[in-house]
């Protein structure tokens, strides 16, 4: 069930134990699952909600549920071959993670690479990654006028975003049927370079003004968004549209072409 309030993706714990041990009772492997991980001194199974989903009946019935962190913890201590390979990718993602720990560097090239394994042209990987590093100098900003990462983050991001959209940012996400998905990697090549502008002149004013506190901060965010506004205006008003789209950039891809597989012919024996 995804809780769009939230943004996150909550699965019934039932289920997931049934798929990984094909246990014949799972609700029963839980609650001795559940005993256990209290012992051990794990927060998870208390922290588990219940909501009402829909059950082989037809009917819905209130059950535990867990998102997508609490589900990959609870794999770790399912003892199965099905939960086994889970437990070696996530032991394979923490050791990458721990490497790019060490060396920022690494994030950047396996961004690079995630991109380009989705088709992604270069010229968009360079403007994405340009765009990285812009909204890295402006939280830098953001966080040495005292601002918190977290929701005043996404506060001054939404005054932003609708300075030079029109559109806060869950907005804008509904707009192109988007959920987890990271907006900017859905932006069009227009769409991203006009995000790009208004965070650099956010940037580049608060670097000139100095602002303390949020409403100060805000105030230059909006003032950001309000330069790419205006370019996005002369834009449009250039094309006859709007360049505010449903669209993705994943929409411009070129489509893959299914691989040709081009097998060996047979030598003739006697």
């Amino acid at each position: 069930m995804w809780d769009d309030e939230q943004e996150k993706y909550y699965f019934s714990v039932v289920d997931v134990i049934q798929v990984l041990t094909d246990s014949e009772n799972p609700r029963k492997y839980w609650s001795v699952l559940k005993t256990r991980l209290k012992q051990e001194g794990s927060e998870v199974a208390t922290n588990c909600s219940q909501l009402k989903l829909q059950a082989a009946d037809g009917k819905k019935y209130l059950t535990d549920v867990a998102d997508t962190e609490q589900v990959l913890r609870l794999i770790q201590s399912i003892p199965s071959k099905k939960a086994e390979p889970f437990k070696l990718w996530l032991a394979h993602l923490g050791q990458e993670r721990l490497n790019q720990m060490q060396d920022p560097e690494l994030s950047i090239q396996q961004a690079v690479a995630d991109y380009r394994r989705l088709g992604y042209s270069e010229n968009w990987i360079n403007q994405r990654v340009r765009s990285i590093e812009v909204r890295k100098e402006l939280t830098d900003e953001w966080k040495r006028g005292g601002m918190q990462e977290g929701q005043q983050f996404a506060s001054l991001t939404d005054i932003l975003t609708q300075a030079w959209s029109g559109l806060k940012t869950k907005d804008y996400k509904h707009l192109k049927g988007l959920r987890k998905e990271n907006l900017r990697d859905n932006m069009t090549n227009v769409e991203l370079a006009l995000n790009t502008l208004a965070e650099a002149s956010a940037a580049e004013l608060s670097q000139q003004r100095n602002p303390k506190g949020f409403n100060a901060n805000a105030a230059v965010a909006k003032e950001g968004g309000k330069v790419a506004r205006v370019a996005r205006e002369q834009l449009e008003a250039s094309l006859g549209k709007s360049v505010i789209t449903s669209k993705r950039a994943s929409d411009y891809l070129p489509p893959k072409e299914t691989p040709v597989i081009d097998f060996p012919e047979e030598s003739n024996k006697d």
